[in-house]
This record gives structure tokens, C-alpha cells and sequence, in this order.
């Protein structure tokens, strides 16, 4: 029987219509590509611009499908600053490439919800399986492969990864009857700054941020310092980040000798990688994560320097346990016998959220695409640019670097003056055809220049070094 009072469904885009749309997307990413180095690097708009060609009101009526790809041209690309640009210098890099946005294409068009083993095996499975590979790929601890007693997931962000280690800390502490607000969580001075979000996010009473040597690496005398001090004070030291390869400059704290302390003191030690340990890749730099045996929880992002595009960051545990024993609620809709049997993973234990993505499709392809050999090829080949590059700067009297360079990231000044160094980084952005990042190291300007970018040539390195030339 029809029920005549029951709604129309919509309509859809038919398979044929979709199959000749999505070739129509496609050729136009592959055009973006191909003319991406004759835009601007950042976007010339002024604020509210987009907004103002957009209508007051949604449409109450569908639209042509071809029109919404026309406005990718006429509305959204006049308000893009360009990631994907080879002449990009500016933060880190956030690199796509065709196999990631191939992977990330499938993965919509499946649209599985991997919370739990069940409700997509392959989504886990393939999960566990990569992340494994990347236990070798990188030299990490072999305890922390899936099979053995730690394990790897995939967060959104390495903040998140972050949060959820000082969380996971938090509760084993807890557990033994430490408040909160006793506890301290301690990082360098140039942590990242997702630390302190993280640790007051979680309820931590206090944050310590220790001093750094003249390689803007944490001293571990200064941690032990501080970590006397607040327990005369009555506090609880509890978590402490080392980090290899700082957002400001790649310093590299030293591993092994903050390791030992955490071990001393009964501190969770969680190792802040996010850009650096996509270069562990490559043997050459495996000496700056000496001491993992002392960590506890790891993260890097394949989203800044592998050509997995946003988001996909790994976190690893030496041993998920404790991880799971503070993230694990079961309400009764969630049990199965799968998960009840003890023999696979259910991933909505590992992370803050219940709901996930099938994100390991792209890092799997990427990986497969390019083979190990290639992505090290790529890191190796950035390396030697950015090496170039601070090589002039360092034989040029009007510039001084100011931080070592272990990765594919120089850090200078003008050694004129503090003014000049502001003009110089204003001046060169200007341009158009260029974008980099100031930032400040011990209260004055510098210029940070990242070279990571997938289609980064030495040709566009050496236009950067013209630019810089004439315009110091």
C-alpha cells in the first residue's frame, strides 16, 4: 500500500551524471595543479569579500551541479592562499599529492564510520597494518606495533594527539588519589603552544616551560630543577613533552637525558615529532630520537611532509593499556561479539571522539605510490635545498642564522637591524610570488623558511634567494 501523505524524496545526481561531474572535478584539480605556480601565493582579498558574493539566504531549490564547480573558480579560488604552491616557505609545509586526494575520494564515496572493528574491519585492519609498517619505516620501538603491547592510531592533529597523551597521564595519575590541581605538566619554551592548550584543556593545575640551551633545545638540568622545586612546593609532577623539531626553529630536544629523568621521577613522557619525525624516514636523522625506550606516547603528521593531505596525524603508545583503561565507555548499543571476544581493535577506545574516518586509505596509498625510497628521496631533496639556502645566508655579511637547521627549515635576521629584518619579511611577501613566515626567537624578529613543499624545484629556491638579494 503507498501512503499518499508520505513526503517526495530528492532527487539525486544519477551515476552517469555523477561519473561526468567527478571527471569534470577532476580535470579542474589537475588544471589547479598544473597553474597554481602562476597565482599568487596568498590570497589579495579583504575581509568579508566571499561572504558579500554569496546570497542571504540558502536556495530552496537545487542547483545545476556545473554551477557549483564554476564557482570554485569565480568565488572560492580568489579567497585561497596557495598550500600547494611550489614558491609555499610559509609555516610547515601541508602537502597534498594525486594518490592522497585519489584515497581521500574513496573514502568519501564509501562513507564508512569506523568507530569499531564491525562496523568496517577494513577501515581498523588496514589502520593497524600501516601504522605498523611505520614502527619500521621510522626505527620506532617494535613494542609499539599493534601486535606487541603499544600500538598506533590516527588523530586529526598532533595537538590532539597531545591532549589525549597529558588526558591518558591525567587519569593515571588520578587514579592513585593526585588531584588536578597539584598536577604539573612541563615542555621547553618553544613547545608548541598545543601543550599548554592541551594541559589546560585536561585540568592540570600548572604548567612549567623550561629554559632552552643555545640550540634551542630543553636542558635537562633546568627540568630537574623545576621538578625539585614543585615537589617542595607540594605539587605533582606528572607529564613532560620533549619535542623533535620545534615549531619555531626544529630544535631538537635531547631525548635520552630528559628520558632518564622521567624514569627517575615517574613522568609520562610524550614526544612532540609532528614535523620532524616524517624525516626519520631517512637513517641520516634517527640520531636526534635517541632514547625512545623512555617514551610513552609519540606523535608525527604525514600531513605536513609525507603528501597525505589534512588531516592525519599518528600517535603511538609504548603501551595502549593505560589508554584504553581511560577512554573506554560501552554503552550497550556500541557491544558486539567481535569486541567482546578480545581480538581486535575498536578505535573509538584509542581517541577523544566516537566517530571516525577511514583515513588510513590514503596514507596506505601514498605509500604504496611513492615507496619508501621515494618519500625519502623528496625529505633528502628538501634537506639539500634548504642546506643551499643557509649556506648563502651564512656567506652573505647582511644576514645571520640564528638557529640550526637538522631538517628543511632555516631560520635568519638582517644583521642591520631588527627594522630591516621586518622590512625584509614585509617586502617579500609583497610580492606575490612568495610566501614565508616571521616570527620572533629571544624577543626579536627573524624570518623562518620552510622548503617542503611536493613541487619545490631548486629553481624556486634560487628565485627566493633573488628576491631576498634585492630586497634586503
Amino acid at each position: 500500500m503507498t501512503d499518499k501523505n508520505l513526503p517526495e524524496p530528492p532527487s539525486h545526481l544519477s551515476p552517469d551524471e555523477f561519473r561526468k561531474h567527478g571527471h569534470a572535478l577532476i580535470d579542474w584539480i589537475a588544471d589547479y595543479w598544473d597553474r597554481v605556480e602562476d597565482l599568487p601565493v596568498m590570497s589579495q582579498i579583504t575581509p568579508g569579500a566571499i561572504r558579500d558574493q554569496l546570497p542571504t539566504h540558502a536556495p530552496e531549490a537545487g542547483e545545476p551541479f556545473q554551477d557549483l564547480i564554476k564557482d570554485l573558480d569565480s568565488i572560492v579560488m580568489p579567497g585561497i592562499t596557495h598550500w600547494q604552491h611550489p614558491s609555499w616557505f610559509a609555516f610547515f609545509p601541508a602537502n597534498t599529492s594525486p594518490p592522497s586526494v585519489l584515497a581521500e575520494l574513496a573514502s568519501a564515496g564509501l562513507g564508512v564510520q569506523g568507530m569499531l572493528w564491525s562496523t568496517s574491519p577494513a577501515a581498523t585492519e588496514i589502520e593497524s597494518h600501516v601504522l605498523d609498517w611505520l614502527v619500521d619505516l621510522l626505527d620506532l620501538p617494535t613494542s609499539w606495533k599493534t601486535t606487541e603491547e603499544g600500538g598506533g592510531v590516527l588523530q586529526m592533529s598532533a595537538s590532539d594527539s597531545t591532549h589525549t597523551a597529558l588526558v591518558v597521564a591525567r587519569h593515571q595519575a588520578a587514579k592513585l588519589g593526585i588531584s588536578p590541581d597539584s598536577m604539573v605538566a612541563y615542555a621547553s619554551t618553544q613547545t608548541h603552544s598545543s601543550m599548554q592548550k592541551g594541559a589546560t584543556i585536561a585540568g592540570y593545575g600548572h604548567i612549567r616551560l623550561v629554559a632552552v640551551d643555545e640550540e634551542q633545545a630543553m636542558r635537562p638540568d633546568e627540568l630537574r630543577v623545576a621538578i625539585e622545586e614543585d615537589r617542595a612546593n607540594g605539587l605533582s609532577p606528572i607529564f613532560v613533552t620533549a619535542t623533535v623539531g620545534t615549531t619555531g626553529t626544529t630544535g631538537v630536544d635531547p631525548i635520552r637525558s630528559i628520558g632518564e629523568i622521567c624514569r627517575d621521577e615517574d613522568l609520562w613522557l610524550h614526544i612532540d615529532a609532528a614535523y620532524a619525525g616524517n624525516a626519520m624516514l631517512c637513517s641520516e636523522f634517527r640520531h636526534h630520537q635517541d632514547g625512545l625506550e623512555f617514551v610513552d606516547s609519540y606523535t608525527f603528521n604525514p600531513h605536513k611532509w609525507l603528501m597525505v593531505n589534512f588531516d592525519c596525524s599518528v600517535f603511538y603508545v609504548a603501551n595502549r593499556s593505560p589508554l584504553i583503561d581511560c577512554l573506554s565507555i560501552l554503552p550497550s548499543y556500541l557491544k558486539n561479539d567481535a569486541s567482546e571476544s578480545g581480538a581486535v581493535i575498536d578505535y573509538r577506545d584509542w581517541h577523544v571522539p566516537l566517530g571516525r574516518r577511514f583515513r588510513a586509505l590514503k596514507l596506505w596509498w601514498v605509500i604504496r605510490s611513492y615507496g619508501a625510497d621515494g618519500l625519502r628521496s623528496m625529505i633528502r631533496y628538501h634537506v639539500a635545498l634548504t642546506k643551499q639556502l643557509a649556506h648563502r645566508l651564512e656567506n652573505d655579511s647582511r644576514f645571520e642564522v640564528v638557529a640550526p637547521y637538522p631538517f628543511a627549515l632555516v631560520c635568519f635576521r638582517c644583521v642591520e637591524s631588527d627594522e630591516a629584518t621586518t622590512r625584509l619579511i614585509e617586502a617579500v611577501n609583497a610580492t606575490g610570488n612568495v610566501a614565508w613566515t616571521g616570527s620572533e626567537l629571544d624577543g626579536r624578529p627573524m624570518i623562518r623558511v620552510s622548503i617542503g613543499q611536493r613541487a619545490t624545484e631548486e629553481r624556486h629556491v634560487d628565485a627566493l634567494w633573488s628576491l631576498i638579494d634585492e630586497l634586503a
